[in-house]
């Protein structure tokens, strides 16, 4: 049936109260923290008890928002498919739009991914941001697909971590200062959606190899955080729907997995599914429990918030399907660095990829997330598991009730979003295909600068000693023959240490990619107690380090009686958050640095992250490798990326006895029986149990009632932003390019590490004079992911890593470039301030996949103050792209087989875009003419996918957009 014979017209709606808004259970702020004297507690509530009525203050806004669009919005045209869930027994657990009443036979075909998208236009049907004409574009997704038509998509929740958290409330704060400007009500800028901010990413390995690493390293994180995260705690307060985790509690997407997610939400007696966006590219970690999520800038993110409609083309599906199981040693790890290495062969930027097949039934659910936390790194939207018994076993052990797993299995089953094994399986339609069996996947390790250059364990030896030779590249170092073997003796705290080209200096176990899971970790456990028995240590000049992703994985490693051993072979625990995978690895020791430095070696470091981008983990390691944590111990001991594990050993005991890789590999069977033995259900409900009361440093953080930020100008942490400053309520309308110098040219895969500010503020940069101007200490400089809550600094540090490579230096590797019109070389940001002081705009060239790696709303937002006009690229990666066109910044990709060098363009050139000055005029995907002051003349594709986009570019990005929208409302 076709969905126009279902589309009624009543008057009156039995979801009028949930069109627009979800609202949750939520953990308050009495219950999270204790509140300084100021602050009225709140009633206490868990996430995990029944559904309850939205506070009065989100209703009202609820019904303030619903008043004013009810002229322009009608009730849904679906309501003859909205209908109840009986509940065994009697009763009902609540009422849903049901899929199968459509009675339309292209749903059966659908995948289930774009099921969740179908549900959603459903549920949020209301002429006026959702249309029929929408929800009928998903149904017949086969067709549409392969046209990138648009659509509008309203995610449940919103997913956020403190470096993007922080500017992100920045942002509504001062859009409620721009509201108060403009005469509008300031607290219309309010979170409409569940947010949920988990503060993960600011702990950093400061102390090591110690007893007492937890307790002093999180008193560090406090002393060099405490503004950040007193402003954090002020906008749990000042913003409604808004749960924010304190530190030490975890890292946020094994939170999400292990706690936040919903699976499907019981909102008011309304059940639909989760699904989440959030600002960090590692949200997909939730795909793995069958809901849908993925990463989106710290701009769409905030659009959400406010109740926008997410803008999105139709993705086409991969199907991935699985067979077999894995080979006896052989971990989640191996398995989806295999998968990584698969996709970014087959191409699935800007698609789904939806695993199904027999295999399935061999991956757990830890598993599952693993190789959808990896997403980004295959460049797909998502990588999504169906929910079947695995995930409903997971939920039960991780101490959902049975009541709410129920609820799950009998809502999924009834809309036709449940897979069922055990029965007949329909054909799903898939974009493409592709097929893996479990069995053929190897141990291997991915490197020494991207996580797809895997290298099966075997070919380590071989492929090392081949990136030595090799070309300065991704897989290169070009170290000349004679001094590949050269070994650097140094004094090391009383004895004498050695390194060498390929030497480990950093072996981390951390990231959530691998600390959710059980048998990885429990398996680093035993090979760290079988080299104790076999009587070898790691080396004490490696900086060693175990960081868990929540507090059951230290309960689970104590109860089995592992963590004894990875203790006594330097795996202490550090904290609880992302620490070495995102480059907060911490200083080595001064005479490790010195010995790298004076004698240029190329130093590894192995760990189990889901990113190696060169100068992300550290900044003297210039090889960095992926590696599952019982790996990252094995490397430790040998010491060493330089090793054949068959042939070499790993370590020669005290009486002379050599100790193979062999003699301590786990088998499958011995992981398998200690994480049956030793991961226990109780152990995730009283860690859970235990993050809603906070930490005492949390709780003593004192914090105004205020509803707007009073902001402090001498604040080097948190600063007002720039981007509303002479607003007026008339969109400034579309911007050619006039003229403009070449700010930067640059290659291929440029990341978002290469772009926006990460990692430490070297003390030579203009980020570390601004800062010592203000009276700051270097030793307090902290990171740049910690003052993303100050555009001066950020500014400053745009394309300030020191591992860059621009083409205007001939050559010369470091964050310079050349100011056109003197020749001058300078750092970015001075050649950029010297452009705009000037009046002169300016453009990026680069190659293919820029922007790839993590999405940083700081890599369009640090461009954009910099006075970036546009960017023309062979391609973009999905969210950066996005996050251009929030920021105002035009995405331009030359025609296929053209790029800057094929062109002849040096960047010594001035390049001037025209544009329609009318939007009515310009259309997404539409070609440009790009000229140059030396008659070049070319033409580009404009990167505005979608009308909405090119809506935003009129207002001169989305958060004005959205401030005049809600204004006008």
């Amino acid at each position: 049936m076709h969905i126009a014979s279902i589309i009624t017209t009543t008057t009156t709606s039995p979801t009028s109260s949930t069109i627009f808004i979800s609202s949750r259970p939520r953990i308050s702020s009495s219950r999270l923290f204790k509140p300084s004297l100021s602050i009225t507690s709140r009633p206490i509530r868990s996430l995990r008890s029944s559904p309850v009525n939205p506070t009065a203050q989100i209703r009202s806004v609820v019904q303030h928002f619903q008043r004013n669009i009810s002229s322009m919005a009608s009730e849904n045209p679906f309501k003859s498919i909205f209908t109840t869930l009986p509940r065994p027994g009697g009763g009902e657990f609540g009422k849903f739009y049901s899929l199968p009443a459509l009675n339309d036979p292209r749903i059966d075909k659908l995948p289930y991914s774009i099921r969740i998208l179908l549900e959603s236009a459903i549920r949020n049907c209301d002429n006026f941001q959702v249309t029929p004409n929408d929800v009928e574009k998903i149904i017949d997704w086969e067709n549409t697909s392969p046209k990138q038509v648009e659509i509008p998509f309203k995610p449940a929740r919103v997913l956020l971590q403190d470096f993007t958290g922080v500017p992100a409330v920045v942002d509504l704060a001062c859009m409620r200062d721009a509201m108060n400007k403009l005469g509008g009500d300031s607290k219309k800028i309010n979170p409409l959606v569940p947010v949920d901010l988990v503060i993960d990413h600011s702990v950093q390995v400061d102390v090591a190899r110690s007893a007492n690493a937890v307790q002093a390293n999180m008193d560090l994180e406090f002393k060099r955080n405490n503004e950040r995260f007193a402003f954090l705690k002020w906008g749990s307060h000042a913003f409604d729907n808004m749960l924010v985790v304190p530190p030490g509690s975890g890292i946020v997407h094994q939170v999400n997995l292990e706690y936040l997610g919903r699976v499907v939400f019981n909102t008011d007696g309304i059940l639909y599914p989760d699904s989440v966006v959030g600002t960090d590219s590692h949200t997909t970690m939730i795909d793995g429990l069958g809901v849908a999520g993925w990463g989106v800038g710290g701009i769409e993110a905030e659009a959400t918030m406010l109740g926008q409609p997410m803008s999105m083309v139709l993705p086409g599906v991969v199907g991935f399907k699985l067979s077999g199981k894995l080979q006896n040693g052989v971990t989640a790890t191996d398995l989806v660095l295999t998968v990584t290495q698969m996709l970014r062969k087959h191409g699935v930027v800007g698609k789904f990829v939806e695993f199904f097949g027999e295999g399935m039934s061999e991956l757990s659910l830890a598993d599952r997330a693993t190789i959808a936390n990896m997403s980004p790194e295959y460049g797909a939207t998502m990588g999504f598991f169906p929910v079947d018994h695995v995930t409903l076993q997971y939920l039960k052990l991780t101490g959902r009730s049975d009541d709410t797993v129920a609820m799950i299995e009998a809502y999924l089953r009834a809309n036709k979003m449940f897979v069922d094994y055990s029965e007949p399986q329909q054909e799903k339609v898939y974009s493409s295909y592709l097929q893996l069996d479990l069995g053929e996947v190897v141990p291997c390790i991915s490197g020494p600068k991207r996580p797809h250059d895997r290298v099966p364990i075997k070919d380590m030896k071989a492929d090392w000693h081949s990136c030595l030779d090799s070309k300065v590249g991704f897989k290169g170092f070009a170290v000349p023959k004679e001094a590949q073997e050269k070994v650097v003796s140094f004094p090391f705290h009383g004895q004498t240490a050695e390194l060498k080209h390929g030497s480990l200096v950093i072996a981390a176990i951390t990231s959530c990619t691998n600390t959710s899971n059980p048998s990885v970790m429990l398996g680093a456990g035993l090979v760290a107690k079988k080299a104790c028995e076999l009587g070898i240590e790691v080396k004490p000049w490696i900086k060693t380090s175990l960081a868990p992703g929540s507090g059951v994985v230290t309960k689970y490693l104590q109860q089995s009686g592992l963590q004894k051993y990875l203790d006594q072979q330097g795996f202490s625990i550090v904290g609880y958050g992302c620490t070495t995978c995102i480059g907060n690895s911490g200083d080595l020791d001064e005479s490790v640095a010195a010995a790298i430095t004076d004698n240029d070696i190329v130093a590894a470091a192995v760990l189990s992250g889901n990113r190696n981008f060169e100068g992300r983990v550290h900044p003297l390691t210039r090889a960095n490798y992926l590696a599952s944590p019982p790996l990252v111990v094995a490397y430790a001991l040998a010491g060493t990326v330089d090793i054949d594990f068959e042939k070499e050993p790993i370590g020669t005991t005290k009486d002379g006895k050599s100790v193979y890789f062999k003699d301590v590999w786990p088998s499958t069977e011995e992981i398998a029986e200690v994480v049956q033995s030793s991961v226990l259900s109780e152990m995730f409900k009283s860690t859970y149990e235990a993050i809603t009361q906070g930490n005492p440093m949390w709780n003593k953080l004192s914090v105004p009632s205020s509803s707007l930020y009073s902001w402090d100008p001498n604040s080097t942490y948190i600063h007002e932003p720039p981007y509303f400053k002479d607003m007026t309520m008339d969109p400034p309308g579309p911007h050619g390019v006039k003229d403009a110098y070449c700010l930067l040219n640059f290659g291929d895969s440029i990341t978002t590490d290469h772009i926006s500010p990460a990692g430490s503020i070297h003390k030579d940069s203009p980020a570390a004079k601004y800062l010592l101007e203000r009276g700051v200490d270097r030793r307090d400089f902290n990171s740049y992911g910690s003052r993303r809550g100050n555009d001066e600094v950020m500014a400053r540090g745009t394309f300030a890593n020191i591992r860059i490579v621009n083409k205007l230096l001939n050559g010369e590797v470091g964050p310079k470039t050349i100011h056109i019109p003197t020749g001058e070389k300078l750092s970015v940001f001075d050649v950029a301030m010297r452009y705009k002081e000037a009046g002169h705009d300016t453009i990026v060239l680069a190659g293919a996949e820029y922007g790839s790696g993590s999405s940083r709303d700081w890599a369009a937002k640090g461009p954009m103050l910099q006075g970036v006009k546009a960017v023309i690229a062979k391609s973009f990666e999905r969210i950066h792209r996005s996050n251009l066109v929030g920021m105002g910044i035009i995405p331009l990709c030359f025609k296929a087989g053209e790029d800057a060098d094929t062109l002849g363009l040096t960047g010594h050139e001035r390049y001037t875009i025209d544009l329609p000055s009318n939007a009515s005029d310009v259309k997404p995907g539409q070609d440009v003419t790009v000229t140059t002051d030396n008659g070049k003349s070319f033409t580009c594709t404009i990167r505005f996918d979608t009308q909405v986009e090119l809506t935003y570019f009129d207002h001169g990005g989305i958060l004005p957009y959205v401030i005049r929208n809600l204004i006008k409302k």
